[in-house]
């Protein structure tokens, strides 16, 4: 039985030199540091200003809520977007502490 030669060993020691370099690369990559500018807004006292303070600033800043347009239903916006952090976002809100959320937001922006 004569076997045939394929381009497939041929083709083994690039991919395994490209994945050497990946590997090497990785390993001797020093990380990037950089300094985030300093916060300029602050959430504006109300009750449960702490609750909102430990949920939403882990993931964005507070000038995500002040620039929010004015809105007529409120309540329903702020649960729509606490809703939307916590299911598409993964924000990891305790279900006691959305309805705080909801209303400080409703009655503050």
């Amino acid at each position: 039985m004569i076997m045939k030669r394929t381009a497939l060993p041929l083709l083994g020691l690039p991919l395994l030199s490209l994945a050497l370099a990946v590997c090497i690369s990785a390993a001797t990559a020093a990380p990037i540091a950089y300094k985030t500018p300093d916060e300029t807004a602050a959430f504006k006292p109300g009750p449960n200003v702490d609750v909102v303070k430990n949920n939403c600033t882990a993931c964005h800043s507070v000038d995500y809520v002040a620039t929010q347009p004015p809105m007529k239903d409120r309540k329903g916006f702020w649960q729509a977007e606490v809703t939307k952090m916590i299911k598409v976002y993964g924000a990891p809100i305790d279900d006691a502490d959305v309805g705080k959320i909801v209303d400080y937001l409703a009655a503050t922006y």
